[in-house]
Parts: structure tokens; sequence; C-alpha cells
């Protein structure tokens, strides 16, 4: 898939031409009846050329005079195709051009893919030129069935190589016929004169026996000892196998290997001086003839041929009949928004300000040297908003002192805040960041349509922006393989997730990625709903694909939970250990739809605002957000969580261990940039994009790339207006316990331990399953039906999130009315 995205990216203009070239359904069969019509004519024309073409052959120059009359059945048309293909062309062989013509049409009409026609195309063609050819050869004595074209090419050929020669070439061509289309190999050819010499030999020997047989009627002779009649005949029979066979010893017998082909071995007479095969078997005819004169034609040896073996297995047949599995076949016409929908904020690119960096490096060196710590070299690079500056420190002097002077260096260059990287991992260097006085915007345009970008081999690029020395930053989601997102209010969370999304619209097609947006904020992520049946994927039976209540957020990450364990039963059967293995699998046609095989698409769960599932929900968030980030990589489940609060309680343990990708923008304490990249610097960015990506090594900083709102709703308008998928991609239906409050059941189909669950309910004053499964000992699946049934009945209340249920009934006195009621109303 990295490879086609590649190949999508870098031919992004033709492809326009390439579509414009495709034909309706209606130009397809409309040139498919012209062809089959053609080929009708083209049939009649050669037909009648045989009967009337002597007449016509001096009419054909004089064709569009209409005092000319011709007796072709199409008339003139049909004399001056006649002519042209068989006696200037190539003679009987165009008749082949009828077959192609008609196949050609009736696939058209069919709506069939004319790429399954193109062995037999070359073979039609092949198979003309060389009959062409051939009859060019006997032109002397044929010379009404080649054309011009074999005469001439035959000639041509005995200019230089002669007739032996030019036989031999003609022959070498028919045997490349057989061998590769008509498939007759050498074991084929030496089976035909096996079977011809063997059956020739069993002709000698039964002419041998009836002659026998005869001369034994005719003398009449009646015997005694059948014994030795029967070692008489053997001898006698052998005596004509000798004269016959060239080499007898080829026919002797190995008893063991004789004994599985016998039906009923109490019907044979196995004679133990019986030595050849063909003599067992002239013995057996002989005595079952003195019995029963029809059973000669009973016993009948038949040799079964061998299965013709195919070359390669079906996989790699259907791929060459139809070409691999392309998944976006069904939106083929679907164009790529262009860069151009983006806006340019910069136009030289970043501007150096000499006077600034030569101040800052003076009062680096000055203040370094106040405290007695010599430079041997300092370097300046120049980013978007930051510049690092580069020193070796003198021999002797300790990394740590210079990490201890980070405010100090801080006043005196009279900053918003710098960081010290000390030292710089791969360098021998320790790295002071200041910020620029003059920032320079780092726009969405200029990151995607940079070639680092556009040329990335990855499964999900995102380009998040530039790093400090102005090269665009590229990250594969795939790899990552989920991603968590920090930062206090209005540091750039919204414009990050914009940017993230952005690069996947622009590099991936709608059937290669689906997402699944959560936003409990309600306004941030509507933009995207232009895109639905598009690129989102949502529950059966919802209306917005877009969730931004807590609850369908809960039946969403469940049913994830379900595409995800349907997934890894998929990868079982299919034998392989992730996705991109299973896709490619399946596009080379080895895996069968009809046994619920399908491409799988890569799905991107987005949440904006984590800390406020937290809050409302929980457990019942963190629980199957936890299970899909242990476990849903392999599957192509990716998770990308942003959150403004990230406090201990939002950002677990549990999840941190999952998320070892984490982007941190600018936080407000040295405890929260902790708490996200396990350690500090965070509190040092001076925000507005300004990032630190890490993925459980070195930390990046990163200038993150502005996608204003706007630019978001054109793309999402231009992919909005093309055409869709007929709905957003589907997800598994979860049914959650919520769902009892529908359930109307029965009251004979209630649990035997309905009425007892009920009292326990009823006393506690507490509806929950749990409850029942501690009581009753019960396990959780049949305490959750009863739940169900006891809220069908109405005596405890409607699912209400993580407490529990209210009670309607309020003592036993009152249930035991209710369901006495209830009894009597049945």
């Amino acid at each position: 898939m990295a490879r086609k995205s590649k190949k999508e990216s870098e031919n992004k203009t033709p492809s326009k031409e390439k579509k414009s070239l495709k034909l309706s359904r209606q130009q397809k069969f409309t040139i498919g009846v012209l062809l089959v019509l053609l080929s009708v004519a083209l049939l009649l024309s050669f037909v009648s050329y045989f009967i009337t073409g002597n007449y016509d052959q001096s009419q054909v120059n004089d064709l569009f005079d209409r005092a000319i009359q011709t007796k072709n059945w199409l008339g003139k048309f049909g004399a001056y195709l006649a002519d042209f293909f068989l006696y200037e062309g190539f003679g009987v062989a165009s008749f082949l051009f009828v077959r192609i013509l008609f196949l050609t049409g009736t696939y058209l009409i069919l709506d069939i893919s004319i790429r399954k026609l193109k062995r037999t195309l070359f073979w039609d063609l092949y198979l003309i030129i060389i009959l062409s050819v051939i009859f060019g050869f006997f032109w002397d004595y044929l010379p009404e069935l080649a054309g011009t074209i074999g005469f001439e090419v035959n000639s041509y050929i005995q200019d230089y190589i002669g007739k032996i020669g030019t036989a031999l070439i003609l022959l070498f061509g028919i045997i490349i016929y057989l061998i590769f289309k008509i498939k007759i190999s050498p074991d084929t050819v030496k089976n035909v004169f096996e079977k011809s010499n063997q059956t020739f030999q069993e002709e000698l020997i039964t002419d041998k026996l009836e002659k026998d047989s005869t001369k034994e009627s005719l003398n009449k002779i009646t015997t005694t000892n059948s014994f030795e009649e029967d070692n008489f005949t053997i001898r006698e029979d052998e005596e004509a196998i000798s004269k016959i066979e060239l080499k007898p010893n080829s026919f002797e017998i190995n008893k063991d290997s004789l004994k599985p082909t016998i039906s009923n071995a109490s019907e044979l007479n196995l004679d133990p001086k019986s030595k050849k095969e063909d003599s067992f078997s002239i013995t057996e005819k002989v005595n079952s003839s003195e019995t029963n004169n029809e059973s000669d034609n009973d016993f009948v040896i038949e040799k079964v041929e061998e299965e013709e073996i195919l070359e390669g297995n079906l996989s790699t047949k259907l791929v060459q009949d139809f070409g691999e599995f392309d998944p976006t076949l069904e939106l083929s016409n679907y164009q790529f928004p262009p860069v151009d929908l983006l806006k340019e904020y910069t136009t030289g690119g970043i501007t150096i300000n000499q006077t600034e960096l030569e101040e800052n490096k003076n009062r680096i060196v000055e203040t370094l040297k106040n405290y007695s710590i010599g430079i041997s070299q300092i370097k300046a690079t120049v980013g978007p908003t930051v510049t690092l500056y580069e020193i070796v420190p003198d021999a002797g002097i300790r990394i740590s002192k210079i990490k201890n002077l980070e405010d100090d260096i801080a006043l005196s260059l009279a900053a918003l805040g710098i960081r010290i990287i000390a030292p710089i991992p791969g360098k021998g260097t320790i790295g002071i960041e200041v910020p620029n006085n003059n920032p320079t915007m780092v726009a969405m345009k200029s990151v995607i349509s940079s070639p680092k970008f556009q040329q990335a081999e990855m499964e999900l690029p995102i380009a998040l922006g530039k790093t400090i020395s102005n090269e665009t930053f590229v990250v594969d989601l795939a790899k990552m393989p989920h991603l968590l997102m920090a930062g206090a209010t209005g540091q750039g969370k919204s414009v990050g997730l914009n940017a993230i999304l952005a690069s996947l619209l622009y590099k991936k097609h709608p059937a290669e990625v689906k997402f699944v947006l959560v936003d409990p904020k309600k306004v941030e992520l509507t933009l995207f709903n232009k895109i639905e049946r598009h690129y989102l994927a949502k529950l059966p039976d919802t209306e917005d694909a877009i969730i931004t209540d807590n609850t369908k957020v809960i039946n969403t990450l469940n049913s994830l939970c379900i595409e995800m364990d349907n997934r890894y039963s998929l990868l079982k059967d299919a034998m392989v250990r992730n996705i991109k293995e299973y896709n490619d699998k399946f596009k080379l046609r080895k895996l069968n739809p009809e046994n619920g095989h399908r491409f799988l698409p890569y799905i991107v769960l987005v949440v904006d605002e984590f800390a406020d599932l937290i809050m409302t929900a929980g457990k019942e968030v963190e629980t199957p957000i936890a299970r899909l980030a242990q476990l849903a990589r392999a599957i192509g489940i990716h998770l990308i969580i942003a959150t403004q609060r990230p406090s201990v309680n939002v950002i677990t343990g549990m999840i941190k261990a999952n998320f070892p990708a984490r982007i941190a923008f600018r936080v407000m304490s040295k405890i929260d940039s902790r708490t996200i990249l396990d350690a500090g610097g965070a509190d040092q960015l001076i925000g507005r994009g300004d990032l630190l990506y890490t993925n459980g090594n070195d930390m990046v900083r990163v200038q993150c790339a502005f996608i204003d709102t706007p630019e978001v709703e054109k793309v999402c308008d231009f992919i909005g207006s093309q055409k869709a998928y007929p709905e957003a991609y589907q997800l598994p239906e979860y049914v959650g316990e919520e769902s009892g409050t529908t359930l109307d059941i029965n009251i004979s189909d209630r649990d035997t331990l309905f009425r007892e669950a009920a009292e326990v309910i009823v006393t506690a004053q507490q509806g929950s399953a749990s409850l029942i499964q501690r009581k009753l000992k019960l396990g959780y699946n049949r305490a959750g039906r009863i739940i169900d049934q006891l809220e069908a009945a109405g005596i405890v209340g409607p699912f209400e999130g993580s407490k529990a249920r209210s009670v309607l009934i309020t003592d036993l006195v009152a249930l035991e009315h209710f369901l006495n009621n209830e009894q009597n109303n049945k």
C-alpha cells in the first residue's frame, strides 16, 4: 500500500487523462453490438468470396462507379472487405478476425473486462500470421488459400534461407503453438505412442488365442487331466509371447503389487509357474472361456490417464485473468484534494536576522564566561520559531554545571523560555534552544507539498510540521502505533488534530482508511461531517457519524473491540500476523470472500477531549481504550487521544504504557510535562503550535503546521462533492446493558431465580447485577439477564451509566402484591 500511495501521488496529473478514456455502460454496449454485427458482415463477405470472388475480382477497383454491379452477398462493401482481407491480406486465416471481433463485442455487451481476452487475442493473431505464411509456402498448389501478405513474407524468408529453412521455421512456429496454446507436452506424445504399441500387442495375442480355441474345437480334444492341459496352454502361450516380445523379462509379475488390483481373488487361478503379466491375463481368459464363452468380453483392462497438472495455484490464475484486487475500484474516479485549497502564509521562508543571532550568541558566551565556563565552538541553526545554538565546552567542564544555568541564560537573553539539551543525542555538543523574536508560521500547504511527505513510503503518513532545522517532520501512525496529545488550553491541540486528519486525507484513499471521531465539545470536528460517506465510520442506526454523546462513545469503543476480535479471527484464518500481510494476501486473491474475508481498511479513532470522558464515564471508557491500545495495532486500529488536563487520574499508567508516541504542547508546570513525556521541557515551550514529540526515545521539537478552519472546510467540501459510498463504514453492532429498556420478556420465559432476585433487590434497594451475583452466586451473564427481566417487569429502573439502577418497589409486601397481580392478569 505504501508503494501504491507513492505511485498515486506521483501520477496525480496524468490520472485525469486516464480517467477520461473510460467508457460508460451504454457506450460499451453500443460498441459491442457494432463489433458483433461487423463480425457477421465479415463472415458473410468471406464465405461469399469463395463463391462469387472470381466475378467480383475485376470489379473491385471500380467500386465507386454506381454502374458496376457485384455478386457478393454484401454488395460492393462485402467485395471490398473480402478482397482486402482474403486476397491482399492473410488469406483463409482472415476468418479468425471474425472470431476476434465477435468475442470482443460479446465481452463489451456483457460488460466483462477486455483484459481477460488478452491471451486469446495474442494467440489468434499469432495463428493468423503462422497460417498465412504456411499457406504461402504451398502457393504453387493452393494459391487461393494464402493472401498476398503470406506469399510475400514466405518469399522474403526463402530468399535468405531457402525452402528447407523456411519449412523448419514454420514447423517450429507450429510446435510453439501446440506447446503453449494447445498444451501438448512431450509426456502426452509419449503416452500416445505407448498406448498404440500396447494396443497392437493385445491384438496379436487375441488373434493367437482365437486360432488356438478354433483348432481345439475342430479336433474335439477331450482331456482327463485338466492340470496338464492348463500347463500345456500356459507354455504354448509363453512361446507365442516370446516370439512377439523383444524383451520378455520386462513382463515379470510382482504378486504383492497385483493383489490390491484384484477385486475377488477366488475367481482367478494363480499358477505359481506363471512369470509374466501377459501370460497371467491369457491364462485367465482361457480358463474362463472353457466355462463361459461370453466371459472373454467381460474382463477389460482400462488404463486411467493422469490428471492434468495446473501451472501455479488458483490464486495465481485469478491474478493473471483479473489482475490484483483493487479496493479503490468502487470509487475509481475519486480525486485527492489539490494542494491549492490550502493557504500559503509565508512567501520567502525563514527570515534570518543576523543581528539577533549575533546578540544572542554574545550573551550566551558572556553568561557562561561569568561562571568560568569556556566555549571552544558555537553554531546556530535557525528554525521557524526557535534557534538552536550548539556549543562545545572546553575540556573538563561538567555538563550538569551548564544545565543548572538554564534560568540565568534565560535572564540574560530576556527570552520567553529557553530549553537546554545536554547533551544533544548523537552529537558531542550541548544545545540551547532560544525563541526567535519574529517567529515564522509554518503553513500546512508547505508541509503537504514537500517531497518528504509526497514520497513517504508509509502506511499512515502524518506531516506534523517542521523541525528546528526547517525539515518537514513526517511520522507513520501505523508504527507509533497510538498517539497521545496533551497541552494547556489554546496551545494548538485542535489545530494539531486537524493537521493529522488533513495529512491522511491528502494521502489515503477512502477505501484505505476510516475515521471514528469523538468530539465531546461538539464544535471542533463538525466540519468533517461532509465526508461521512467517504471516510467516517459509525455504529448502525445512528444519525451522526461524529460522536458527541458520552453514552454513544461507550458503545462505539465496545463496538471497536468487537471489530478488533473479528479482525483477529480473519487474520487467524488467513494465517498472517498483521493487517498489511492480510491485505496483500487478499489483493493477490488468496483469500475467498465467500469465507467472510474482506479488504480491511485502517481505522483511526480520534478523541478530542479525553478528560471529559473520564470524568463522566470513568472505567467504562478506560477499559475499552486500554484494551484497544494493547491489542489493536496488528489489525489496523490506531488511537489518537487529546486532552488539556494531563493529570495522573486522566492519563493513567495503563494508558501511558500503551501510548509510547506522545506529543506535548505547552503546559503550565514541570509536573504536567513529566506526566506527559516522563521528562521536563514542555513547560518551556512558547505555545502557538510549539510541541515536543517523542516515541519512546529522543524528543524532537517541532513547530506544528497551521491549518485554519476555512481550509479544512474547503478540503471537506471538495471531498464531499464527489461520488461516495452509499453509507458510512458500518461498525459491528454493540448491545449494551441499557438495551434492557426495550425488552418485552414473557412471564413464562423468566429465570427460575427471578422471584429470589427480586426479593434481594427490593430488600437492598439497590438494582445492580453485581449484587445478584454475590447473593445468589450466579455468573455475570445470567445476572445480567435477570436484571433485564426485572427492568421489563417494572421492578427496577433503566440503566444510568456507572450508577446503580433505581428500585421501583419499596418493600417485600409491595413486591408480593405486585407479583400476585401480575400472575392473576396472566
